[in-house]
């Protein structure tokens, strides 16, 4: 296998980079983002790539910039084992969030992932909502969700803990694991084939950067030792693509503390498919599922088979989809608005300068 094969290079990527690439440059993977400077993976070793500055100003948003499992264009300086980065190839697949502050904007935490590997505790802090958040952005990110229940040997009795969370995972594989055993680990293994880019995503503490050692077969990332009631101590401070032993791809990322969704209708839909499919049940097609008669969510509802949380949970994510979408085009109409001042501005200075001539 080629080098750019083993780092995932396929036919749509070749596409991309004669579509997009610059005369001179080769294609490079990015394997770690740093300020100002990038690790990128290439046919030609490991380079460290600036960025052109070009890219950031033709950039329409930071969402466009180069992140981890990226490929790009690289104008390379093999002497010096450093290069350029003038260009993003079109991404695949990417994993996006809401910008953790007040700016509506996306944060692509990671690009060009064939499968996502949702990380969550066994132990006390298993939190079901904030794990719908990560089935909504597994979804809609493009890859295959795949869910990994870390910590099974700190935990009594686990099942009940499986049965809530599948629940609410519709359709998705679930292994509950430990890092120290090896309990559930080849099944991780047989999605890492050679080629195949997996990141991993969760919270702090939940063991993400222990299940990166165990896969590597060594201790690259830096961990800290599980206190006694099970919990870890979130070490990761970057995110980094590497090469396993079995050719798989693996990307570690930060713990975070918050997980706003970006635009993801489709993933709403799809991570709620046992709510959404109660909808075409309804009597009537408009059906507020509030009053109506013969409505199928309320029937669902009295007798049980949908829970009132994951109903009332459901709500509360698609308001705050319907928020973030007028908050977005608010904002697109307010850049709109500073364009055309700015394009006025620019023609009366301009008749100015003119009648001054004549």
């Amino acid at each position: 296998m080629s080098v750019l094969k083993a780092l995932g290079w396929n036919e749509f990527f070749a596409e991309g980079f004669t579509s997009v690439a610059p005369p001179g440059t080769i294609p490079g993977r990015v394997a770690v983002p740093h300020r100002g400077a990038h690790d990128v993976l290439t046919e030609l070793g490991e380079l460290r790539c600036d960025v052109a500055g070009r890219l950031y100003d033709e950039a329409s948003s930071p969402a466009e910039r180069p992140v981890v499992g990226d490929w790009v264009a690289v104008v390379a300086r093999a002497d010096e084992r450093a290069g350029t980065i003038t260009a993003v190839l079109p991404r695949r697949t990417k994993f996006s969030r809401k910008t953790a502050w007040q700016a509506t904007e996306e944060q692509v935490l990671a690009a060009n992932i064939d499968v996502v590997f949702i990380v969550t505790s066994l132990n006390e802090d298993l939190n079901l909502r904030r794990l719908e958040r990560y089935l909504i952005l597994a979804r809609e990110s493009g890859a295959r969700p795949v869910l990994l229940l870390t910590k099974s040997d700190l935990t009594g009795d686990i099942g009940a803990r499986v049965a809530a969370v599948e629940a609410i995972a519709v359709g998705i594989p679930i292994h509950a694991i430990s890092s120290r055993t090896g309990e559930g680990l080849d099944d991780v293994r047989a999605y890492l084939t050679p080629g195949v880019t997996a990141a991993l995503l969760g919270s702090s503490g939940v063991g993400k950067s222990t299940l990166a050692n165990a896969l590597l077969g060594e201790e690259l990332f830096a961990t800290n030792e599980i206190r006694d009631d099970g919990r870890g101590r979130h070490t990761t401070a970057r995110r980094e693509l590497v090469q396993l032993p079995g050719g798989g791809l693996l990307i570690d990322t930060p713990g975070m503390r918050e997980l706003q969704l970006w635009i993801a209708d489709d993933g709403l839909e799809e991570a709620f498919e046992d709510v959404t499919s109660l909808f075409e049940h309804c009597r009537f097609s408009d059906c507020s599922h509030e009053s109506e008669p013969g409505c199928a969510v309320k029937a669902a509802l009295a007798d049980g088979t949908l829970a009132t949380e994951r109903w009332e949970s459901y709500l509360s994510l698609q308001a705050e989809l319907a928020h973030l979408e007028r908050r977005i085009d608010n904002r697109a109409q307010s850049e709109e608005r500073k364009r055309w001042r700015s394009v006025a501005k620019l023609s009366r200075n301009a008749a100015r300068a003119k009648g001054r001539r004549t």
